[in-house]
Formats: C-alpha cells, structure tokens, sequence
C-alpha cells in the first residue's frame, strides 16, 4: 500500500466566474490569496426511541471563504457586483500538485452567490478581502486543465531584455526546459 501524499495549502487555489459570462469568458483567478477554506458540512440528528436512537441527517450545506489582499482586478470587482447585484457564481478550488494520469489537475467546482465580503483596511496593513460565498446543492470533484494563461497568473514568464512587444512578449527570452539540463557551453575567449 502506497504511503499517502501530505497536500500543502499553499498549492490550493480558487477561480471564479461570474455564471452569466460562462460562455464569453473563462475562470478568473482571485489574486493574492492569503487563505481559502471549503467547508462542506451535513447536520444530524438522533431521535430516541425504546428500540434505541434512529438517525436523521439534513442535506449538505457548503460554505467556501476566501481571504485575499484587496486588489484592483477584474475578478475583484466581480465579487463585488456577485454580492451587490445577486449575481450567481461559479468557483472551483484547484489543487495545483495532484495530478491524474492525463496531467490534469483535481479541482472542486460549485455554483452558487457570494454571501459576504469583509473588507479590513488597517492603516499599518495591506487592504485584505474576506469573501463568503454559499455554495446550491451538492460541489462536484473532477479534474481539469489549466491554460496557458492560467499558468502565467500563477507565476511569471521567463523574459529576456528585449522590448516585449505584440509579436515578441519574452523579449527575446526562453524559458527554461527539462531538457535544458546539462546543455550550453562556456564561452572561451579566443587568443
């Protein structure tokens, strides 16, 4: 049996998208994310009858927070207009490390309205955002594939020096492969 594979928080992340603009444009990362909690949760109860206790169980109930250094964004003021105009939403929580055989990523997706949104403006501190958001039904568990330019808002591009421009945007860089291991040269100088 396989020893079980410890997950980091740090490598847990949320999306989210308007619902109403599933279709133009694709799931937004929420900047600056400082925590997230999901919290599926099913209250019981016991009745107790003379042949003994008898169960009940209520439906599911789930609650995902989201904490995050205020930031000016899209996303951001989506989360605004979710709670302000009752706009519903969709969020999924996607682990970055666990993987399936095809490469794609384990994630968490639900629908459902943002409930609150805290917003903490200490004068000795970054602004920071405490987002509620109450989840319809039952989350479903899946796997999906990050884009590339979902990649990119995870961590930033090897770029070169050059002037980024529409037609070159790594300024004449090159990231850096597996492959790249154990290649180059010195260069000598010539005598």
């Amino acid at each position: 049996m396989a020893k079980p594979q410890v997950l980091q928080g740090l490598d847990t992340v949320a999306y989210v998208r308007l619902l109403k603009n599933a279709k133009t444009e694709q799931g937004q990362l929420i900047p600056y994310q400082t925590s997230l909690s999901f919290d599926p949760q099913r209250d019981s109860d016991t009745t107790q009858t003379k042949d003994g206790a008898v169960g009940t169980t209520s439906s599911l109930e789930t609650e995902i927070e989201v904490e995050f250094v205020n930031n000016i964004s899209k996303v951001s003021d989506d989360l605004y207009e979710a709670l302000l105009e009752n706009e519903k939403v969709e969020i999924w929580i996607v682990n970055l490390k666990r993987k399936n055989s095809a490469g794609k990523l384990f994630s968490w997706y639900a629908q459902g309205s943002v409930t609150e949104d805290s917003n903490d403006n200490d004068p000795d501190d970054n602004s920071t955002r405490d987002v509620t958001f109450s989840v319809d039904g039952v989350p479903q568990r899946g796997w999906l594939e990050l884009p590339e330019s979902a990649k990119e808002e995870l961590a930033y591009v090897f770029r070169g020096i050059g002037v980024i421009s529409d037609d070159d945007q790594t300024g004449k860089g090159e990231g850096w492969k597996e492959a790249d291991r154990g290649s180059g040269m010195a260069d000598t100088p010539k005598a």
